[in-house]
């Protein structure tokens, strides 16, 4: 199974925010143009999913939304409570596993320090391996067996500035 992991694009800062929930903070303008470079990033890649998986969080939602859209996906985009930060990465495995039949591609959407530590339990088998992953980097793992625990590899980890290149 491959498993690319996107960190939400540029979201506006809690402290501009003038909502009581983070859940509910967006992307900016300037988020939004970052993903839409993305998306033809991956277009260039050939990259296609068979699922997205996307924190219900605004700013998670409207980046993986953009991606679906972008790449023609929109039946593939599934929203799951456990990729919110405070989300269980057991329970996100586990729903993993049982999605039918096996996928092949899978697209993480989500939040940071959730999302780098992720990766570093799949890689090394604990959460603390340091990871600068950026707002609108995207990861891809390689995994026979998922599992919570060290079962992929870090097949590359790509920074938003180095995806505006390939855009």
């Amino acid at each position: 199974m491959n498993i690319y992991v996107l960190r939400h694009g540029l979201a506006v800062e809690r402290d501009e925010w003038d909502s009581k929930t983070d859940a509910a903070r967006p992307l900016t303008p300037e988020g939004e143009k970052q993903l839409r470079k993305t998306c033809r990033a991956l277009g260039k890649m050939d990259l296609n999913f068979d699922l997205i998986l996307s924190s219900p969080f605004v700013r998670a939602g409207q980046t993986a939304e953009i991606v679906a859209d972008k790449l023609k996906l929109k039946k593939r985009l599934k929203f799951s409570d456990e990729l919110t930060p405070g989300g269980s990465v057991k329970k996100l495995i586990q729903q993993m596993n049982e999605v039918k039949p096996a996928l092949e591609n899978l697209l993480l959407v989500g939040h940071e320090p959730y999302l780098s530590g992720l990766i570093s339990l799949l890689i090394s088998g604990d959460e603390n391996t340091a990871i600068d992953f950026k707002k609108g980097g995207l990861c891809k793992l390689e995994a026979e067996k998922l599992r919570a625990g060290r079962c992929a590899t870090l097949a590359w980890l790509l920074t938003p500035k180095q995806m505006k290149l390939m855009a």
